[in-house]
């Protein structure tokens, strides 16, 4: 696990392990809020290690910004804490993760601990907000990557956990390419001092707007694969030999992962454009 402070009492962690899936602390004097959890339970109790036994608070509450396995499977190690969640949150996390779960337990026994906790406070409009010692926390939704995304402002410091809505490559299997282009166009708006992506390295004040306008020059390069594919005889040959590189990003994003998202997003898009989705 890899941990940094990006802001006073305000913390960073990303993963090791798989997909440098990251979650967040922001510190009060005797309780904190958590945002999402870590991928495998060893570095998600290195982190409670850390907030306990380093800094001396316990977690509150934990934010899961979208239902995925790699945000919540941490959340059964902070007992007593109070989940938020979109509604859209709870309602995947009851249907889809308890296959996801028993999946990863016939894998590895590192999960055998792990039970399924779901968001104990919901909403689906609006925002909600905390307040921990002097700061002020924002939740809203932030959909496009997943229809229950949600992200999380610190106000006072302009840091924006922003899940998986604000990612190294965009993802919109899940989602909606232009939801997830006004979000991404919202987020360049909000004078942030830091981005917390869902996935990969905390995004700096002097990098937002080359971070934003390169998510966006993405999501249009990718439409505009799909429509081309949608109208061709050899449509599969044209998305394979669309590479990600063509679109404005780096192959070796997220640990070289980011080719399989890339092609994953041109296929559904390509769906979406024939009407194979509907």
């Amino acid at each position: 696990m890899i941990r940094e402070r990006i802001a006073d009492n305000v913390y960073w962690f990303q993963s090791e392990i798989y997909a440098q899936v990251t979650a967040g602390a922001i510190v009060g004097a005797n309780w904190a809020v958590l945002v999402d959890t870590l991928a495998v339970p060893e570095e998600t109790l290195q982190m409670r290690a850390y907030l306990e036994e380093t800094l001396g608070v316990q977690v509150r509450y934990i934010v899961n910004t979208i239902y995925h396995a790699d945000h919540t499977f941490g959340n059964c190690f902070f007992p007593g804490a109070i989940v938020i969640g979109h509604k859209l949150c709870r309602k995947f996390m009851a249907e889809r993760n308890p296959a996801a779960l028993a999946n990863v337990q016939e894998q590895s026994s590192a999960f055998d601990n792990v039970k399924i906790q779901l968001p104990d406070l919901t909403f689906d409009s609006g925002t909600l907000s905390l307040q921990i010692g002097k700061r002020h926390i924002k939740i809203f939704a932030t959909p496009g990557s997943s229809d229950d995304g949600i992200s999380v402002l610190v106000r006072e410091d302009r840091v924006l956990f922003a899940g998986d809505a604000f990612l190294p490559l965009p993802t919109i299997v899940e989602g909606d390419l232009d939801q997830l282009t006004e979000t991404i166009k919202n987020t360049g708006k909000m004078s942030l001092e830091n981005i917390v992506q869902g996935h990969g390295d905390v995004i700096l004040r002097g990098e937002i707007e080359q971070a934003v306008k390169g998510n966006l020059n993405y999501l249009a390069a990718i439409r505009k694969i799909a429509r081309t594919a949608s109208k061709r005889k050899d449509p599969q040959e044209v998305l394979a030999e669309s590479t990600v590189e063509e679109c404005g990003k780096s192959r070796v994003l997220l640990g070289g992962l980011v080719e399989e998202l890339h092609q994953r997003n041109l296929a559904f898009l390509y769906n979406q454009e024939t009407g194979a989705l509907d």
